[in-house]
């Protein structure tokens, strides 16, 4: 026979509970830290293959994204399902990768099938578990513990916590790998060119208007054809340039004031009428970086230079199109 129903609580109430055990379940991974990390993350840096990343049910679920994390921050990782790979996908394992799997128990069938003939094939184990004792522990070369005090499910039986556990020491890993590489921001931006995260990350170089896009006239250049190179090229400004070097520039902005102040503008050149020291940024900066510029000196446009050199020109609208407000 079924036992009593419990009387359901609160959901605000399950909730606290549930996110107090999942961040204890986090917080106790601390005192779990020990060597076996260390000799982990060295041997993931050294990996000259892929990391394999492998569990069955919810454990698989979180090794998947474990081996996305991976994969995105610069080492190669795919995930293995372990009861396909003893029935034909051990072709995914090749020399020079490394596995790491995750049980809590250490104890689940598929995974122990799956080590078997992994270290037949000579491939390290890095395993992830809740009991040092278990069967994947001991047959692993490297064990990192994920032990927890209690699920999260209130009938202590759903993978909740642990699995909450596994993941975050999978971001951990992934976290000490990054730095061991010295992977950058510029890194992180050629592995994410699609997405509002690489959208953040394009260079200014690749988003410039340059050669014959770009607005761009000589001191000695007549105002009236100055004013034409503006039309012309449709960004509401030009480059004064003189051999190549950027010396000043005109905006619509300074049209406007020229033309109530100076009745003789048309007879000028643009070196006359420039304003000198316009704001530029490098080529090797990041679109972020030059929509601050934007914002901090309420300025729509921004020259691109290296060394003095002019090499182009990034507009506001360039940066809305990437929607980086």
């Amino acid at each position: 026979m079924n036992g009593p129903r419990r009387t359901p609580r609160a959901p605000r109430d399950v909730a606290r509970e549930v996110l107090l055990l999942e961040a204890a379940a986090i917080a106790g991974l601390l005192p779990q830290l020990d060597e076996s990390f260390d000799r982990a993350v060295e041997m993931l840096r050294a990996c000259s293959g892929r990391v394999v990343c492998t569990g069955m049910g919810k454990s698989g679920i979180v090794l998947k994204k474990i081996a996305a994390t991976l994969s995105s921050t610069g080492t190669p990782a795919l995930f293995l399902h372990p009861a396909e790979a003893i029935h034909g996908d051990l072709g995914m394992l090749v020399a020079g990768d490394v596995v790491l799997a995750a049980s809590y128990s250490g104890t689940t069938a598929e995974l122990l099938r799956l080590v078997e003939t992994v270290k037949r094939l000579g491939v390290p184990i890095i395993a992830m578990t809740g009991n040092a004792a278990s069967p994947l522990a001991r047959h692993s070369d490297v064990h990192l513990g994920v032990a927890i005090d209690k699920e999260a499910c209130p009938l202590n039986l759903a993978p909740t916590a642990s699995t909450t556990a596994t993941l975050a020491l999978g971001d951990a890993l992934a976290m000490a790998i990054l730095e061991a590489r010295g992977f950058t921001p510029e890194d992180f931006a050629l592995l994410h060119p699609g997405g509002q995260l690489g959208k953040r990350l394009l260079r200014v170089g690749q988003l410039m208007h340059s050669g014959e896009a770009l607005p761009q006239v000589a001191p000695a250049t007549p105002m009236r054809d100055a004013i034409y190179e503006m039309s012309r090229k449709g960004l509401g400004i030009t480059a004064v340039a003189a051999d190549g070097a950027l010396v000043g520039c005109i905006s619509d902005g300074d049209l406007r004031r020229l033309l109530q102040a100076d009745e003789q503008l048309l007879q000028r050149t643009a070196g006359e009428c420039m304003r000198p020291d316009p704001r530029s940024i490098g080529p090797d900066q990041l679109a972020s970086a030059a929509l601050k510029v934007m914002e901090d000196f309420r300025i729509t446009s921004l020259f691109v230079c290296e060394q003095e050199r002019l090499l182009g020109i990034v507009h506001l609208h360039d940066l809305w199109r990437l929607e980086l407000f």
